[in-house]
């Protein structure tokens, strides 16, 4: 109840216009039909690695539940049921009886997996990670994961390390099977002529990280005056915020934004739009990295690099360091060190992806009922 005020503040606010009512009142969110799978995604990253597998359970009935706006929106392009994961105290009677629920990453909320499994489901965590930040905290607390791991009937991990470290907390049928990510089709949608000069795509960028980033830019344009920088904030909320923040940082480069001109021939675009990335990725040359440079714990590097761009993050990637596995020729630097990371990457080859995924295992542990 002392939540309450605020929750309701937060509803008014646009990015949560849709979530907070439907997870904390139940607006517009009934539960699901029959189903068969219920997968359960956080936001718009794991709604977008279970692609391969929905094409994989075509025929089957397939519910998925999210938590914020942006998921929400990535998921609603399935065939499926989609549906805001309420708040933990209404699954109690909001879930009805599922058969298979897959929970993805990280998302161990102890009402559902018990709810789940109280009701006759089979509950498995898919692509599961604990980081190596959060074992600490999670460790101090395995009376309680040891108990919610208990209601889980398989855990499928990215990696050796992590299925330790469930196995430290008590879990038991811990398999790796690799990232799912790894299987993700990533491609662009919309082809865009590149412009002259190189091109330098600031990619999912949160507070905090466009300030340096321009100044590393401009730092780096007395070496390379031809060079333009794109910027993606991650959150669309904040567009207005970044146009002014480039005002001010950069006030003697040109600069336009993207929804005002669909065009690069700026000095400095702001990409102002969602969606975008992929098709921005394709035609750059190197791609810096948001979500690292504050202790965020970064963003999916395979996505730049599956177009070679030469990535460069921060060092704050912890949640992403299974995937940067995978991904060569990728430098880790403060903002302090953008400008002197853009001149090296000029001697760098493209990024690479190197690894794979057993999805096949995935698939069959999924269709084991049906």
């Amino acid at each position: 109840m002392v939540a309450l005020p605020f929750i309701i503040f937060l509803s008014f606010k646009k990015k949560y216009q849709s979530s907070i009512p439907s997870r904390f009142f139940l607006y517009n969110n009934r539960p699901f039909k029959d189903h068969d799978i219920w997968f359960h995604v956080c936001s718009l990253g794991e709604a977008k690695a279970i692609a391969p597998i929905l094409e994989r359970l075509k025929g089957l009935k397939i519910a998925i539940s999210v938590i914020t706006h942006t998921g929400y929106e990535a998921a609603s392009k399935y065939t499926a049921e989609v549906r805001y994961l309420p708040f933990e105290p209404w699954l109690w009677f909001w879930i009805r009886r599922p058969k298979t629920v897959v929970v993805l990453e990280a998302e161990f909320w102890y009402l559902l997996f018990s709810i789940a499994a109280l009701r006759g489901a089979r509950v498995i965590a898919l692509n599961a990670r604990i980081s190596d930040r959060s074992f600490p905290k999670y460790y101090k607390m395995k009376w309680f994961y040891t108990r919610l791991f208990e209601k889980c009937d398989l855990i499928l991990c990215q990696s050796s390390e992590d299925r330790g470290r469930f196995i430290a907390l008590g879990a038991h049928n811990v398999e790796v099977v690799g990232n799912i990510k790894l299987a993700q089709k990533i491609e662009a949608t919309k082809a865009y002529l590149k412009p002259d000069g190189l091109l330098i795509v600031a990619g999912s960028t949160h507070e905090g990280e466009e300030e340096g980033i321009l100044r590393g830019f401009m730092e780096y344009r007395a070496l390379n005056p031809y060079a333009k920088l794109l910027i993606v904030p991650r959150h669309p909320e904040r567009f207005t915020k970044v146009a002014d923040l480039i005002g001010r940082t950069a006030p003697n480069y040109s600069f336009s934004r993207w929804s005002q001109t669909q065009t690069i021939g700026d000095d400095i675009t702001l990409i102002d739009t969602m969606g975008e990335l992929n098709n921005l990725y394709a035609i750059s040359d190197i791609a810096i990295l948001g979500g690292a440079f504050a202790p965020i714990g970064g963003h999916n590097p395979l996505e730049p690099a599956r177009f070679g761009c030469k990535i460069i993050t921060g060092e704050h990637f912890f949640l992403q360091r299974e995937l940067f596995k995978y991904v060569s020729h990728v430098q880790f630097v403060g903002l302090d060190g953008v400008a002197e990371a853009l001149k090296y990457a000029e001697m760098l080859p493209p990024s690479q992806i190197n690894g794979n995924v057993d999805l096949e295992r995935v698939i069959g542990y999924l269709k084991e009922r049906f």
